[in-house]
């Protein structure tokens, strides 16, 4: 059991293990979590199966990320000793929470849901979508309550998910006429989404246009060289635009000298900085930030017995804790329960 006080505040989050996790994942949730582990009580969800609701034809992809999800966990500095860290699939209280709460919610109300509108849109769906991915709110409601997380690190496109995990468990409570359950509060970074390294939408695995935290030297810079600045800057000495150029918004993301990402706005804004220097700049500061993480994440590699242990003793300890919450919802909803 992670060290910390039984009356923490609780946290759930979590991943789909589609791949590898990318700077997306650390500035929108893994600077969080490796923040907040020692004042809470952390659990984070390698969530299997619900990369299954648009990965069903493909499940060797979600296997085989399991692990390689973990890994970046752990060289971010997710600490075991304070963040339990499980598997969905063995779960089996979140598939049975889910079964009671799709009756609480309905078709249409899922389809306004704007996260689900908008990843529908995005996998070009129609109307042939997954039911599966049209119910993963309510199964993410399940992940959330099975826990009694009541602070979720989310991204802002997240945040309709948990305003729909706390319909239901308002509708949970009113059933039950007691607070079975606790509403959980959405904490959206600072930062907000990073767009990816094309520009034009938010830095994805499947859209290509990630840097991942396990990235060496020549694929960070080859990935910032890619990124557009100002097509108006065409010469040093011409006046350039920050305001929607993506080396300065990651700059802000991840340059820790303040001051001196100022400086260089104000240069870039009056003529006399040049974009080969600035993406130099960009590069030794994401070289700094990663390289660490490399190296961690190259070591836990070459003990995969660890990663696995880490990963069973966790879902351990959460096998018990979303059981017991199971137990709570039934007898709740009046549910008749065999010894």
């Amino acid at each position: 059991m992670p060290h910390c006080e039984n009356f923490a505040p609780i946290i759930l989050t979590g991943d789909r293990p589609t791949g590898p996790l990318h700077l997306g994942h650390y500035v929108g949730t893994l600077k969080n979590r490796v923040a907040m582990q020692r004042s809470h009580r952390q659990f984070v969800l390698i969530a299997d199966a619900q990369g299954l609701t648009d990965n069903a034809d493909n499940p060797d992809r979600i296997r085989r990320n399991v692990i390689e999800v973990c890994l970046d966990y752990l060289a971010v500095g997710v600490d075991p000793a304070y963040t339990t860290i499980c598997l969905q699939s063995s779960l089996s209280a979140l598939n049975e929470l889910t079964l009671f709460y799709l009756n609480y919610v309905t078709v249409a109300r899922l389809e306004r849901n704007p996260t689900i509108k908008d990843e529908i849109r995005t996998r070009g769906f129609g109307r042939d979508i997954p039911a599966g991915f049209l119910c993963y709110p309510v199964a993410q409601a399940a992940d959330i309550t099975a826990f009694k997380a009541t602070v979720v690190p989310v991204g802002d496109d997240q945040v309709p998910i948990i305003e729909q995990t706390n319909e239901i468990v308002r509708r949970i409570n009113r059933q039950a006429a007691r607070e079975v359950l606790p509403e959980a509060k959405a904490v959206v970074p600072k930062i907000g989404r990073l767009p990816g390294i094309d520009g034009e939408r938010k830095m994805s695995k499947s859209q290509g246009n990630a840097i991942y935290l396990s990235a060496s030297r020549d694929e960070i810079g080859t990935a910032v060289r890619r990124m557009y600045t100002d097509p108006g800057h065409l010469r040093v000495s011409d006046p350039g635009k920050i305001e929607g150029n993506i080396v300065f918004t990651y700059l802000d993301a991840f340059d820790p000298d303040v001051d001196a990402v100022a400086d260089l706005k104000a240069s870039y804004r009056h003529g006399g900085l040049g974009d080969i220097a600035l993406k130099q700049r960009l590069e030794q500061v994401l070289e700094t930030l990663i390289a660490p993480i490399r190296e961690r994440r190259a070591e836990l590699a070459r003990r995969p017995d660890d990663v696995i242990d880490v990963l069973r003793q966790g879902t351990k300890t959460s096998r018990f804790v979303t059981q017991q919450t199971l137990s709570e919802v039934r007898e709740a909803l009046g549910l008749f329960i065999l010894a």
